[in-house]
C-alpha cells in the first residue's frame, strides 16, 4: 500500500493521510472499466485499433507513402561493332552530351570488364 500525505499551508499539524485503496465512487469500490465486461473491453480495444489503422492509412496516403512510380526500364538499341570501332566511338555516335557517361552505361549494360571490343560483337546501347 502507498500513503500520500497532503500538507495545507505551512502548518504540518493539520496534514491528512490518505491510503491508496483503489477507485472509490460514493464510498463503494468502482470498476475502473466503467462496468464494461471483458467482451466489451475487447470490442472497445478492437474499435480503437481499427480507427488507428484507418487514420494511419489516411495520413500515409496524403503524404504520398506507398506510391509506386511508373517503371522506367531503360530501352536499348542493339549495335553490331564494325572493325576498328571503339567503345568511345560507339558512345559518341549514339549519344549527345556526356560521352564518358554513356561509355560507362554501355559497359554496365553489357557486363564489360574492359574497354576492348571485337568486330561483330553485339552491344546494347541505352537510349535516353
Amino acid at each position: 500500500m502507498s500513503a500520500v500525505t497532503f500538507t495545507t499551508g505551512f502548518d504540518t499539524t493539520t496534514s491528512k493521510s490518505i491510503v491508496n485503496q483503489g477507485f472509490l465512487l460514493n464510498g463503494k469500490q468502482a470498476n475502473p472499466s466503467g462496468g464494461i465486461t471483458r467482451r466489451g473491453r475487447l470490442a472497445r480495444t478492437f474499435v480503437v485499433l481499427s480507427l488507428t489503422v484507418v487514420m494511419a492509412a489516411g495520413f500515409a496516403s496524403q503524404s504520398g507513402a506507398g506510391q509506386v512510380e511508373a517503371s522506367t526500364a531503360p530501352s536499348y538499341e542493339i549495335v553490331v561493332v564494325a572493325p576498328g570501332e571503339t567503345l568511345w566511338s560507339v558512345a559518341a555516335a549514339y549519344g549527345s552530351g556526356d560521352v564518358q557517361g554513356l561509355v560507362n552505361e554501355i559497359r554496365e549494360a553489357n557486363n564489360l570488364t574492359g574497354f576492348d571490343l571485337q568486330a561483330g560483337q553485339r552491344l546494347r546501347v541505352p537510349l535516353k
